[in-house]
């Protein structure tokens, strides 16, 4: 009797535990691989901050001639990143990639040899096309490959390997600053070069998206990467009729190549997207749009693209001490981004985001009131100022990588429908250059105008608005499979808390009916769901 007890009773509890997850290291791979074409934004952005100096020593142009220098490729990258939806859609997302190193490849080549100012301008602009290409595929590549399990924790990798390149970048500054004037600045940004010729091979031995593949029809294909790339083949066999059912595909067809409709094809998406969207795309869009904005709108460009102007502006004026000082906040921006992919899939994206955001608004401050103190005493060296100052930055920096930084990317890369998605990830990638563009181009005007203390004061209020709207507009999307976004974000709030309670209720009711079967498993036994056995 007591043995049939422990038998039964360890089969209600073998029925109740998940199936165990397969070990998904060719997914992390695919990732990893995908995700390395955004160290190519990275390396731009943390060589330009210290090549600058000497471009403009070099090419002698003023400094309205560096902020264009700067930002422009910002709004070079816009073109590519609506270039890429349409691309990624005809040729695959994979093949994307291989475009997009090829593409930054030659830029970096033309801006490592030229020999005046116009000329590197060219070279900025086939660069920047390169990195719009880069930053609108890696996270759409990364999401499509991903198991919900750990979609967070892989999408996040493009934000990683920005970071990555920003301290490369740095590194390159601190590591050829010793070099002649015309030769150094000219060394550092065509070495940016070398890496696209690796990520441009590695690529190739990549699997197409399963979310690509079921667009074309070619099911067969996407289930063997589903298989390869999912927790379990329960897991993949799910994931598979999701897309199908998204894609316009019969639940029953299950032939290898099928005919797709042509809305999942592509036709038709903008219209849907910007003219006549559902109330769930249009908040799906709203909240894409706002993310990426306020991401680049809190000032992190400012601060990593002339973090030695601004060094310079808290008493530091030693070159070379002022690129030391760029690479402790290129660490400082890795190490948290580090931290941030171990706790996105275990924390959630809400609360990762506020507190994020919090923080930038803190230190943001602070290093407002340094810059302002230091600005009030021009023939002062005030220690404790310079202290704040760039404790203030290696905080803001912290803040946005282990939030707002990587968020923004996994967010808006997992929220819009399959057939959406390309396009309305270029969408989001256009606004966020635009921005960053902007603000690059104007803060040095912006601080000659307000002071370099009130800019960013004005930054920090930017982000006190960016939390008010993360606060009310974006909802938690830990756990839910891509398929799930559209008919998640079309539920009202009141919905969601009554699903919320309903699902408690039905938990307590599942729990106290195996608590039921254990006490009475001598008498007859009563099984889950309160069927007698």
């Amino acid at each position: 009797m007591g043995e049939q007890k422990q038998a039964e009773g360890k089969l209600v509890s073998e029925d109740m535990v998940a199936p165990p997850k397969r070990n998904t290291r060719f997914a992390f791979a695919c990732a990893l691989l995908a995700s390395m074409t955004s160290i190519l934004l990275g390396y731009d952005i943390g060589v330009m901050s210290g090549a600058s100096i000497f471009i403009k020593d070099d090419l002698h142009i003023n400094d309205t001639e560096v902020e264009v220098l700067l930002g422009i490729l910002n709004l070079y990258s816009l073109i590519g990143s609506a270039l890429a939806g349409r691309t990624s859609d005809w040729v695959g997302r994979r093949l994307t990639i291989v475009l997009a190193a090829a593409i930054f490849f030659v830029g970096a080549l033309m801006m490592g040899l030229a020999p005046n100012y116009a000329f590197l301008m060219v070279g900025r602009f086939v660069a920047g096309i390169g990195v719009g290409y880069a930053l609108m595929i890696a996270p759409v590549y990364t999401a499509e490959v991903s198991p919900a399990s750990s979609r967070g924790f892989l999408t996040s990798f493009p934000e990683v390997f920005i970071n990555v390149g920003i301290l490369l970048g740095y590194v390159s500054n601190f590591g050829f600053s010793k070099l002649p004037l015309h030769l150094g600045w000219r060394v550092m940004l065509g070495i940016g070069a070398v890496p696209s010729v690796f990520l441009g091979v590695g690529v190739l031995g990549m699997p197409e998206s399963p979310r690509w593949l079921v667009m074309q029809g070619r099911l067969a294909e996407a289930k063997r990467v589903l298989e390869k790339t999912s927790d379990s083949d329960e897991e993949a066999a799910l994931r598979l009729a999701d897309i199908k059912a998204c894609a316009g595909i019969p639940e029953d067809c299950d032939d290898d190549v099928v005919a797709v409709p042509k809305r999942s094809k592509g036709e038709g998406v903008w219209r849907e997207l910007l003219i006549t969207p559902t109330p769930a795309v249009r908040r799906i869009l709203i909240s894409a749009v706002g993310m990426h904005f306020f991401q680049q709108a809190s000032g992190i460009d400012s601060v990593v693209l002339y973090s030695p102007r601004v060094f310079e502006k808290a008493g530091i004026t030693d070159k070379t001490e002022l690129l030391g000082t760029t690479v402790a906040v290129g660490f400082a921006k890795t190490i948290f981004i580090l931290v941030a992919t171990f706790l996105i899939d275990r924390v959630g994206r809400r609360p990762l985001l506020l507190s994020s955001v919090g923080g930038m608004v803190a230190s943001l401050a602070g290093l407002g009131f340094g810059l302002t103190v230091i600005d009030r005493h021009p023939d002062e060296r005030l220690t404790w100022a310079i202290a704040i100052c760039i404790a203030s930055i290696l905080l803001y920096v912290a803040f946005f990588s282990i939030g707002l930084g990587p968020i923004t990317w996994v967010y808006t890369s997992e929220i819009f429908p399959l057939r959406l998605r390309a396009q309305g990830a270029s969408i989001g990638v256009g606004v966020n250059r635009v921005t960053s563009g902007v603000l690059t181009m104007t803060f040095i005007s912006l601080y000659k105008a307000i002071t370099i203390g009130g800019s960013f004061f004005l930054y920090g209020g930017v982000a006190a608005v960016a939390f008010v709207f993360f606060y009310t507009y974006l909802p938690e999307t830990r756990g839910k499979t891509l398929e799930e976004m559209e008919e998640f974000f079309g539920v009202s709030k009141k919905d969601v808390k009554r699903k919320k309670k309903n699902y408690k209720g039905e938990d307590m009711v599942v729990s106290s009916q195996v608590q039921l079967a254990s006490s009475n498993n001598g008498a007859g036994g009563v099984g889950v769901g309160g069927t007698t056995t």
